[in-house]
Parts: structure tokens; C-alpha cells; sequence
């Protein structure tokens, strides 16, 4: 019994000393000198607590080696509490590394990423976690100048419930780096992340998400992207570029996102239980594109999406023969089952990208002429609330596509290449927002059981297919509703965008020059100036670096400030977040001076216009946006534009690689009378069939007399542009050779224009752009 007793007693201590053994210890460091010297001295276990508060000008190297059940923390010490500003960033490497709770905001990286999961070539990180941590509005000085904001190597690694937004600048978000083997078959995962806001940049790598690149393409990744919010990132055509192999992305949110989920490069993705959310006014949302061979595009629930082409719902792109690795994979081997596409414009498109047409003006080794092949599109559901003429897009040959058992209602609207379908009378309900499923009267239908098909053993919601087995994405009635809009379950817990601060509009009323200066100097965000009537001289540029409405107090007496700065500045200095409306107000210059212009440099962000009701006289340039400036909209309503030497000048990104300078531009009502030249000069320059921007809109405006000093002898120059309309205009006595020329091979379009001694407006099928690879 003594004996027992003992070896009881001996296990018992021997258990509390192994227990005192794995308690970690708590370092708090005050000051980046503290911080060096707990990572030097850490071991597994240890947590280096950062006190709270501003940390500036920092450059982290968390080297360690943690074990599985002792991993090493690095963490603020209230989770939210610790401010990383100024030059800053952190890099990890070793084994077991957490990252918790740091946010990064008012500053930039000083090197090519913000967190890095390697502190150099050889020191990657495995096994390390980024979590809780936010990163916000952490850009470069300008859009031109590369980083990437997460930078995944190594193996194994997750960043989760983490929020980023507002990157603006030129790369991607988050990007999987595959080069060496250290970095192949990696296992990552993203998830459970609040993607925000990202605005477009203007022109391509402004991914959110990016696995690989062109040359590691054909390398395994096997990286998870998972129940993450997609929250209305716009940065380009791709949200996500999947550029290697064996890739998963399930259950993942993309709202009002302009771009699409993209299998660029690389093989055998599974894009499983995604739902893609559109906005009735915006066509640039799309959902899914795909390149490449082995996918499975399963369970996934489309709504009210109205992208076109390369960002359509469903866009499955032709081929370019012998592909070499950075251009277009044929589409082979791929299953498409089981999705539902609700109040979609044209969902199913395939050989998006066909060129043949094209061969004139580009090499033989960029035609597209590979159509997709042995490809299952099977066991889909498509219900339109009113008909569409035009369900699925053919822009080559279906003859490889192989359609089964897909159920439509197109309310009865016949359609080319239905055979593919039932067309069927069913109903659908709303779940919640956004979220409409079928009733239980659908049509009685069989469901096409194709290889491995058994294998979709659930659907959208998680619900097991096994007892009932419905066509698209929902099979039967959920058991409760996924709370999609639910953002709490995305990102930090701290971390509460919902409650963030908004400002109270105020109105400031002035009435002379000091007052104007005063009252833009005081107004906060969101603000408006209203002026009353008279005559308001400047002789400096106003700061606009937020948004602000300037407007007449009477729209009968319209207030007029004058501008008598110095030449070649501007009047309204358009700063990074800039947001300008002007509203009833006629501007006077000296010939010499700028209405409007962006910064030369440091244009780290957007800047938006809009001008209503006004008047603009007498200046040098109406607008000039600057090389590396970007807007993502400038708007001219009801205008007179007069006796001016420049219009809108935006063409400074002359390096043909992609960019352009604004996303878009929306002249209606205006009149330009006496504009010297450049009266609309907007330019992309170089051929990325990828690249589906800019955007402009010319509509019920009339032009007199421009152009008289046009060297290029166009009056509005839209070279490069993918998307112009001019319709219902008047063009009269405008000495020039061309009104415009169009770009007949892409979504160039005029209509109900008259023209009066203006020169032609002139429709050519292909540009000669120069290649960007």
C-alpha cells in the first residue's frame, strides 16, 4: 500500500513539474530594442507581449522555433492596441511563429512586403499563423511602386480573421510565393478573413488574392482560400488569380466585387460552395473565369450579376495553341455541376477571349482559337425572373461542351443552344438577403450522374445530398438561413467595421474669400460649402484631400471664384481620397492656371470628380491628371466648358503596360465651345486582353469650335479604351480630321450623333496596340 502510495505521489509531482514545464512565458517590450532582444533570446512557449501604443518606423524580424503544443507569440497586448505606423513592416521565420492582434495603418513597407512569412531566402516560416491583425490604407507613395501587403512562403501557414483593406498601390494583397522547393505543396490557408474594400487601380496586378505566378504555374500549391468576405474589392479584373495546381476555394463571400474568381494558370481547382453577389447597377461584376485543365466548379450560388465577357458569370475562355506558360491554357477536363445562377445576365459563356479575328494585328502565338474541350456542364439550375434572350453565350464552337440535365425558367423566352436545358416553370423565395432558393414544387427531374459525381456529397449550404439531391446549388430547404451578410463572422473580433465613426454632414454657409478658405480648412468629410452669390478671388489652389460638396446657395445667381494663381496651377488641387462635387459654380482663370489637377507625385490613392450646373472659362487645362494619378470616376453634367487651351487631359500613362488614368468618365448635357485641344484625351496604352477598363460615356453633349490646335486631329481621343459610348451629341464647325476613332473589336459603340463640318467619326476593327509580355 506504501509503495502504491509513493508511485502515486511520484506520478503526480512528475506530472506537475511536466505541466510547470509548458507554461509560457509572458515578455512585454516596450520599444523596438526591447522587442530584438526578446526574439533573440525567445524559446518555445514564450509570448513577447508589444505594449499598447503607436509603434513607428519599425522593421520586425520574428525569428523562432516553437514546437506544435508551444508555438511562440508575438501579440499586442490588447488585441487592436498596438498602432504599427510609418515605415514599417514584419517578416517571420522559423517554425510555430503566431502573429496576434497588430494593426497597420498611416504608413507603408520600407521593402516589398508588409508581413513577409520569410526574413530571407533561406529562413522561410512554416507551421506560423497570422491572426486577429488588421492592415488598412497601408499604401506606397504612388500606384506604380510594388508590394504586397501578406506574402505567403514556406509551408503550412495561415493568415485568419484578419481584416484588409485599401490597398491601392501596384501588386496584390495576399500572394502565395511558390519559387523553391521550400515553398511547393504548401498547404496554406486563408480563411475566415474580411477582405475590404480595394479600389480599382487602373490597369492589371491589383489582385486581392494571387497563388503563384506564370513561371511556377505548373508547380503544386495545394493552398485552401476559405469562408473568407470578398467585400467589394475592385482593384481589377481578377479578385483571386489562381496561377498553380490543386487549389481549393469553398464557402467563400464575394460582394459587389468588380472582378471575378479566375483559374489563370495551373491545373485541378476545386471552386466549391462560393456565392457570388452583383449590384443591378454595375455590369463589371462577374463571377467565375476559367483557364486550364481538371476543375470541378461545384455548389456555387450566383446572384443579380450583370458582367460581361471576361467578367461574366460563368466564362469559360478559349485557348492559345501550344500555350506557352504565361498566356491561355485550353479549358479541358473540366466539370461544371450543380451551381445556380438567379437573375444573372447571360451566366454560361464559353470561348470568351476568341480572337481569330484579331490575327491581322497580332502574332500567332496570342489567337485564342482553342476551344474547351470534354467539359461537363451538368445538373445546373437558371432562373431569370424576366426572360433573357441569350442564357448562354457561343463566342466559338459548343462542340465541346458536354450539356446534361440543367433546368432553366426563362420565363418561357426561347434562347439559341437550348438543347443543353429543360425549360421549366418553377418559383423561387427569398431566404435572406440576396440568398433566393427554389421552391419545393420544382419540375420532377433526372439528375445527370456523371464520373465522381457521387463525390458532391453536399451542397452550397453544407446540407448532405445524400437522401435528397436536387438540381443547383441548394438541394431541398435549408435547416437555417447561412447569415451571409453577416460580417462579424469575417475577420478580427475586435475589429468592428459596423461601428465605425461616421460623420454628421454640416453645411458651411460663406460669403467671402477668407470664409471659403476657412470654412474648407474646418469642414470634415462628407461636408458641403454652400456659397453665396458674388464674386470669391483666389490667388492659391485649394486642397481638396477629402470629400467635400462646394455649391451655390442659389442655383439662379451662381457664385463665381476666380482664380489668379500662378500659371500651371491648379485651382482645386485633387490629394489622395479627394472627392470633389461642385454644384452650381462658375469658375474663371487667367489662361494660364488649371481648373482641376492631381498632384505630379505621391498620388498614393484615388481622387474622384464631379461637376454639376457649372460653368468653367479661360483656363490652360480644364482637368489634368498626372502621370500615376488615378480617379475612379469624373463626372461633367450640365456644363459649359469655354475659351479654354486644354480639356480633360487624361493620358499621362504612356508606358503602354495596362494603366490608364481614370476607371470612369461620364460627360452628359455638357457644351465645350472653343477648346483649343485635347477636349477629351484618354488613353490605355498596351495590349492585355485581360484588361477590361477604362470607361467612357459621351452622351447629349454638344462641341463647337474645338480642336482647332489638335496635333493628332481627333477631337476625342480614346485610344485603348475597351468601353466608349458617344451617343446623342452635336458636333459643329470643330476644325478637325476625326470626331473620334473606335475601336470596332471592342465594346466601342456611337449612335445618333449629328456632325457639321467635324471630320468623321470613324469605326476601326483592331488598334495596333504593343504587346505587354
Amino acid at each position: 500500500m506504501k509503495k502504491y502510495s509513493f508511485s502515486l505521489l511520484s506520478s503526480l509531482l512528475l506530472f506537475i513539474s511536466c505541466t510547470e514545464n509548458i507554461v509560457k512565458t509572458g515578455i512585454t517590450v516596450t520599444n523596438i530594442s526591447e522587442l530584438n532582444e526578446a526574439i533573440a533570446n525567445v524559446t518555445p512557449g514564450d509570448e513577447i507581449i508589444m505594449s499598447n501604443g503607436d509603434w513607428n518606423d519599425i522593421e520586425i524580424k520574428f525569428a523562432g522555433y516553437g514546437e506544435k503544443d508551444r508555438p511562440i507569440t508575438l501579440k499586442a497586448e490588447t488585441a487592436g492596441g498596438v498602432i504599427i505606423k510609418g515605415k514599417s513592416d514584419l517578416k517571420l521565420g522559423g517554425e510555430y511563429l503566431i502573429v496576434d492582434g497588430l494593426h497597420f495603418r498611416d504608413g507603408a513597407s520600407p521593402s516589398n512586403a508588409v508581413i513577409e512569412f520569410a526574413i530571407d531566402k533561406n529562413t522561410v516560416a512554416n507551421h506560423s499563423k497570422l491572426t486577429n491583425c488588421v492592415i488598412e490604407d497601408f499604401n506606397k507613395a504612388q500606384r506604380n511602386q510594388t508590394d504586397l501587403w501578406v506574402l505567403l512562403k514556406g509551408r503550412h501557414n495561415e493568415v485568419n480573421h484578419c481584416y484588409i483593406a485599401g490597398k491601392s498601390n501596384r501588386g496584390p494583397t495576399v500572394r502565395v510565393d511558390l519559387e523553391g522547393n521550400r515553398n511547393i505543396k504548401n498547404y496554406h490557408k486563408i480563411i475566415n478573413n474580411h477582405f475590404g474594400p480595394r479600389p480599382p487601380k487602373g490597369g492589371p496586378s491589383a489582385e486581392t488574392i494571387q497563388i503563384g505566378n506564370s513561371f511556377t504555374s505548373m508547380s503544386p500549391s495545394y493552398t485552401l482560400v476559405e469562408n473568407n468576405f470578398f467585400d467589394r474589392c475592385n482593384g481589377e479584373v481578377e479578385v483571386i488569380s489562381s496561377k498553380t495546381n490543386f487549389n481549393e476555394f469553398r464557402n467563400n463571400v464575394f460582394y459587389k466585387s468588380e472582378g471575378s474568381l479566375v483559374t489563370r494558370h495551373g491545373n485541378y481547382c476545386t471552386v466549391d460552395g462560393n456565392y457570388f453577389i452583383g449590384d443591378e447597377n454595375s455590369e463589371q461584376i462577374g463571377g467565375i473565369r476559367l483557364i486550364g485543365t481538371g476543375h470541378w466548379v461545384i455548389n456555387n450560388y450566383f446572384y443579380n450579376l450583370k458582367g460581361k465577357v471576361f467578367r461574366s458569370p460563368l466564362a469559360v475562355m478559349n485557348g492559345i495553341p501550344k500555350s506557352p506558360l504565361n498566356r491561355y491554357i485550353q479549358v479541358t477536363d473540366v466539370v461544371v455541376a450543380h451551381n445556380s445562377w438567379i437573375n444573372c445576365t447571360s451566366p454560361l459563356q464559353f470561348g470568351v477571349g476568341s480572337n481569330v479575328d484579331q490575327k491581322d494585328v497580332l502574332p500567332a502565338s496570342e489567337i485564342r482559337s482553342e476551344r474547351a474541350k470534354r467539359t461537363v456542364v451538368a445538373n445546373n439550375l437558371i432562373y431569370n425572373e424576366k426572360g433573357d434572350v441569350m442564357p448562354v453565350v457561343a463566342h466559338d464552337s459548343l462542340d465541346g461542351i458536354h450539356f446534361q440535365s440543367n433546368l432553366i425558367n426563362n420565363q418561357g423566352i426561347a434562347f439559341p443552344y437550348d438543347s443543353g436545358f429543360d425549360q421549366e416553370e418553377f418559383v423561387i423565395s427569398e431566404l435572406e438577403d440576396n440568398i433566393f432558393i427554389p421552391t419545393i414544387d420544382l419540375p420532377d427531374f433526372k439528375l445527370y450522374e456523371g464520373f465522381e459525381f457521387d463525390q458532391i456529397k453536399k451542397d452550397v449550404f453544407g446540407n448532405s445530398r445524400e437522401n435528397i439531391n436536387g438540381v443547383g446549388a441548394i438541394s431541398g430547404t435549408p435547416k437555417s438561413t447561412p447569415n451571409l451578410m453577416d460580417k462579424s463572422k469575417y475577420g478580427p473580433i475586435w475589429y468592428d467595421i459596423s461601428s465605425m465613426d461616421t460623420n454628421e454632414i454640416q453645411t458651411h454657409a460663406v460669403a467671402k474669400e477668407s470664409e471659403l478658405i476657412s470654412a474648407i480648412a474646418a469642414a470634415k468629410s462628407g461636408d458641403v460649402i454652400s456659397l453665396g452669390p458674388g464674386l470669391y478671388e483666389l490667388g492659391q489652389s485649394i486642397k481638396i484631400d477629402k470629400e467635400l460638396t462646394i455649391r451655390s446657395s442659389n442655383a439662379k445667381n451662381k457664385a463665381t471664384i476666380v482664380y489668379n494663381g500662378d500659371a500651371k496651377t491648379p485651382l482645386f488641387e485633387m490629394n489622395p481620397k479627394g472627392q470633389l462635387t461642385l454644384d452650381g459654380i462658375s469658375l474663371k482663370g487667367g489662361n494660364s492656371q488649371y481648373a482641376f489637377a492631381s498632384l505630379k507625385s505621391n498620388m498614393s490613392s484615388l481622387y474622384n470628380l464631379t461637376v454639376l450646373n457649372s460653368e468653367i472659362v479661360d483656363f490652360e487645362y480644364v482637368l489634368k491628371g498626372y502621370k500615376y494619378s488615378f480617379s475612379e470616376y469624373i463626372k461633367f453634367n450640365s456644363t459649359l466648358i469655354q475659351d479654354c487651351k486644354n480639356g480633360l487631359e487624361l493620358a499621362a500613362e504612356n508606358d503602354d503596360k495596362g494603366d490608364y488614368n481614370a476607371e470612369n468618365i461620364f460627360i452628359e448635357n455638357c457644351q465645350f465651345i472653343n477648346v483649343s485641344k485635347n477636349t477629351i484625351n484618354y488613353y490605355r496604352g498596351g495590349y492585355d486582353e485581360s484588361t477590361v477598363g477604362g470607361n467612357l460615356k459621351v452622351t447629349n453633349s454638344s462641341f463647337n469650335e474645338c480642336g482647332a490646335q489638335e496635333e493628332n486631329g481627333i477631337l476625342i481621343n480614346t485610344y485603348g479604351i475597351i468601353n466608349v459610348d458617344i451617343s446623342g451629341n452635336k458636333f459643329i464647325d470643330n476644325r478637325v480630321k476625326m470626331v473620334a476613332r473606335l475601336w470596332g473589336a471592342k465594346n466601342n459603340s456611337h449612335e445618333n450623333n449629328e456632325l457639321k463640318n467635324s471630320g468623321d467619326l470613324v469605326v476601326q476593327e483592331n488598334l495596333p496596340l504593343k504587346l505587354m509580355y
